[in-house]
């Protein structure tokens, strides 16, 4: 039996913030050992914010150190604007993150869309498909990308990068990276990784918080994942799969938490 994505809740998001650095930090020592980079996609949504929280503390000790100039940054989905707009997950990450980094610290490579072609959602895809086969080797000899790090959130309805309850996308198989022209969240024209490759990488991390997740948390964990994309990663990943939270985001979640050690 496949082994159960491990939850881990904490009081504050404080705390939540310092675990996930822990987390996070014991991915990128692996994917370095693993080949000398760390590749790890985010998405957007209040994500960013939590991992400023997380990873821009300076480090309490050399193990402790977020190697950023090792990094190699996707985005997990993106919208089809401009890299300025306030719509942009490049733009909140940059706002929230990058901006921030001191210069000390390095500066990590990162693949924004390239915004020659907003107006074709399809070429916008096949051009970031593109930027990861040159990332992960050629599509003839990998079948799919492996992300050391996937960095997700989790929508009140149960989606994840762009990939919606119910949308025929969540079907697709062959594609690295889509495009979606029905968001049903604003704005509707996307790219987004498809579900093949997010269960794909080695490691995946959920980012919930606050009350307003706590149904869809029950409908993940305690209703057989009602088909939901979370819950859909949760079954491709297993244990490969975590899940970061406070407790108002799992008030009345009956799947057992875990006690958070590495």
């Amino acid at each position: 039996m496949t082994k159960q994505p491990s939850l881990y809740a904490f009081p504050t998001v404080n705390d939540l913030a310092s675990a996930l650095r822990a987390y996070v930090i014991h991915c990128q020592e692996a994917g370095l050992a693993r080949h000398g980079v760390f590749k790890v996609a985010v998405s957007g949504g209040s994500l960013p914010k939590t991992l400023a929280q997380a990873l821009l503390p300076p480090p309490a000790s050399e193990a402790d150190t977020v190697k950023w100039d090792r990094w190699e940054i996707f985005f997990a989905d993106e919208r089809a604007v401009p890299l300025d707009h306030p719509d942009s997950n490049y733009g909140l990450l940059k706002a929230e993150l990058l901006d921030k980094l001191p210069a000390e610290a390095g500066q990590p490579t990162v693949h924004p869309i390239d915004v020659e072609v907003l107006d074709d959602t399809q070429e916008l895809a096949d051009r970031y498909e593109q930027a990861l086969v040159k990332s992960f080797a050629g599509r003839d000899s990998v079948r799919l990308p492996i992300f050391d790090l996937l960095l997700l959130g989790c929508g009140p309805d149960g989606h994840t990068c762009s990939l919606f309850p119910g949308h025929e996308l969540l079907r697709e198989t062959t594609a690295w990276v889509a495009p979606i022209e029905d968001s049903p969240k604003p704005p509707p024209r996307r790219v987004t990784l498809t579900l093949p490759v997010v269960n794909h990488a080695v490691r995946v991390a959920f980012v919930a918080t606050g009350g307003s997740k706590a149904e869809v948390m029950k409908r993940i964990f305690d209703a057989d994942g009602d088909g939901l994309p979370c819950a859909l990663v949760n079954e491709g990943t297993g244990e490969r799969c975590s899940w970061f939270v406070d407790n108002d985001a799992v008030v009345g979640v009956g799947y057992p938490r875990r006690p958070f050690n590495l």
